[in-house]
C-alpha cells in the first residue's frame, strides 16, 4: 500500500462491533526475514498465517490496520467458486484449466472453516447462503449452477422452485432461489483479526501504519516505508485495490470498484425472523446485485451496487435505502445506524490474478467480489508455490491478465456503459 492511502476506518458496523485488538506499532528501523506480506487484510493474513505455520519468519506490513480494506468492510458472506464459474472458465480457457479450478472453487470456504476451529476465532459463523432470481432467466441459470456445481462435488445444493424461496425470504418478487448449505455468513473484520492473532501467536509480526514507499527488486528485495526498512527473501503484494503506484505493471490490468452497504437497527426477534426466518444470507442474481443478511444483533445489514473508479458516494444510504425498501417495504420506518464504503478490485474476466515478478515476488489480487473465500485459497496456494509446488498456483498464474480497454482514463465510463447494458436485460428479464 502507498503513502497516499487513506488511514481512517470506515465508520461500519463492523469497526464498532470488532473484538478488542492489541496496537501494533508502525516499522521503525531496519530488518530482515524470509518472506514480508504487504497487506494485512485476507489474503495477506492468509498466506502470512499458512507461511508462518511452515515455520518461517514472517512480516507484515500494513499501511492502515489489520483489516482496514475490503476484508473489513464487506457483506460477510461465503459464496463459493469465483466471479466467473467453470462453464465459463470452460468456454474461454479449455476443459484443463476449467477442472483445475473446479478442483479448488470450495476450497477457500473449508479454509475459513478449519481457521475458525483451529484457533477459536469469534466471528460469528452462521450456514446457508441463499441465491435469488429476479425472473425466469435468472431461475433457469440457478438450475444450470447447480447441476454444474454438483458436477464439481458441491452435493449441499437445494433449489426452491415458485414461492418455496418464501421458506426462508419473506419478499416478494423473487421466481425462485437456490440455497448453498455449505455456505454461510461470517463478521469478517473479526475474521481477519482473529486470523492476525493466530499469525502473532506463531511468531509472525504486524506493523501496521506502515505504508510502503518502495520496493526494490533484487535478492534480498528491500520494502522500504518513511521510517524504516525491511529486507526479505521473497515478498508477498497482497494489497489489492489499495496497492498503488508500487506495482504500476499491474494497476492497468484492474480497476478499483466500491460497493456500499448499511446497517439497520437492531429489529425486533419476530421482526428479524419475519425477514428471514432460517438467519440465511441472500444475494440476487442481477448483474449489479444486492445482498442482505442478519447480524448477530438482529440488524438486517444489507449492500448492494457497483461504484467504479471506487469513490465513495456523498449519501450511502440515500442510495441503498431504496433498494432495502424495494425487498422489504415494511422497513421504511427503521432506522439506519450505519452507512460505509468499502473499495474491491475487478479484473476484466473477472477472475483473480495471481503471479510473481522477478522469481521472488508474488501477487494475488483482483476477486471482482468473490473475495472471501478466494482470498483463503490465495493464502495456501502462496504458500504452496514457496515449497516448490507450482501446480495449483499456475493454474491461476497462467490465466491471461487483460488490460481493460481505454487504459485508466476509460475503463471506468466503458465499464459504467456495460453495467447499463446488463443491467437493463435484468430489468427487461432478458
Amino acid at each position: 500500500m502507498s503513502a497516499t492511502t487513506p488511514l481512517e476506518p470506515a465508520a461500519s458496523w463492523y469497526a464498532a462491533s470488532a473484538n478488542a485488538a492489541p496496537e501494533r506499532p508502525p516499522l521503525s528501523g531496519e530488518v530482515s526475514c524470509d518472506v514480508c506480506v504487504v497487506g494485512a487484510g485476507f489474503t495477506g493474513i492468509s498466506a502470512a498465517l499458512h507461511l508462518a505455520e511452515q515455520g518461517l519468519k514472517v512480516m507484515v506490513l500494513e499501511a492502515a490496520c489489520v483489516g482496514y480494506g475490503a476484508s473489513g468492510r464487506n457483506g460477510g458472506q461465503i459464496v463459493n467458486s469465483y466471479s466467473r464459474d467453470m462453464d465459463v472458465i470452460e468456454a474461454r480457457f479449455g476443459a484443463r484449466t476449467a477442472q483445475a479450478l473446479g478442483d479448488m472453487a470450495f476450497e477457500g470456504n473449508r479454509i475459513i472453516r478449519d481457521r475458525i476451529a483451529d484457533y477459536a476465532i469469534d466471528c460469528d459463523l452462521r450456514d446457508g447462503n441463499l441465491f435469488a432470481a429476479c425472473n425466469a432467466r435468472q431461475l433457469k441459470g440457478l438450475k444450470e449452477h447447480q447441476a454444474l456445481w454438483e458436477r464439481y462435488g458441491n452435493t449441499s445444493l437445494e433449489l426452491l422452485e415458485g414461492d418455496a424461496y418464501q421458506r426462508e425470504v419473506s419478499a416478494e418478487g423473487y421466481t425462485g432461489a437456490l440455497v448453498d448449505h455449505s455456505g454461510g455468513h461470517l463478521h469478517p473484520l473479526n475474521l481477519v483479526l482473529g486470523e492476525a492473532a493466530a499469525f502473532e501467536s506463531l511468531g509472525g509480526v504486524i506493523f501496521e501504519h506502515s505504508p510502503l514507499v518502495s520496493l526494490e527488486h533484487g535478492s534480498p528485495v528491500v520494502l522500504r516505508t518513511a521510517a524504516g526498512a525491511i529486507r526479505a527473501e521473497r515478498v508477498v503484494m497482497a494489497g489489492n485495490a489499495y496497492l498503488h503506484g508500487v506495482l504500476p505493471e499491474l494497476e492497468g490490468k484492474s480497476m478499483p470498484c466500491g460497493t456500499q452497504i448499511i446497517a439497520t437497527e437492531p429489529l425486533a426477534d419476530d421482526v428479524a425472523r419475519g425477514l428471514l426466518p432460517n438467519g440465511m444470507a441472500v444475494e440476487d442474481c442481477n448483474y449489479l446485485l444486492d445482498y442482505y443478511r442478519l447480524t448477530r444483533d438482529n440488524r438486517l445489514l444489507f449492500g448492494g451496487g457497483v461504484n467504479y473508479g471506487g469513490e465513495d458516494p456523498a449519501d450511502i444510504e440515500a442510495l441503498i435505502r431504496p433498494k432495502l425498501l424495494k425487498v422489504f417495504p415494511q422497513l421504511a420506518s427503521v432506522r439506519i445506524d450505519y452507512a460505509w464504503s468499502g473499495t474491491f478490485l475487478m479484473t476484466l474476466n473477472r477472475l483473480p490474478q495471481f503471479g510473481v515478478l522477478n522469481d521472488n515476488v508474488y501477487y494475488a489480487q483482483g476477486y471482482s467480489g468473490h473475495g472471501v473465500t478466494c482470498s483463503h485459497l490465495a493464502g495456501r496456494l502462496i504458500s504452496e508455490v514457496m515449497r516448490g509446488r507450482e501446480g495449483r498456483f499456475d493454474a491461476f498464474a497462467n490465466l491471461p491478465h487483460l488490460p481493460f480497454p481505454g487504459g485508466r482514463l476509460l475503463r471506468v465510463p466503458l465499464s459504467a456503459v456495460g453495467a447499463w447494458y446488463y443491467q437493463t436485460r435484468d430489468r427487461l428479464g432478458l
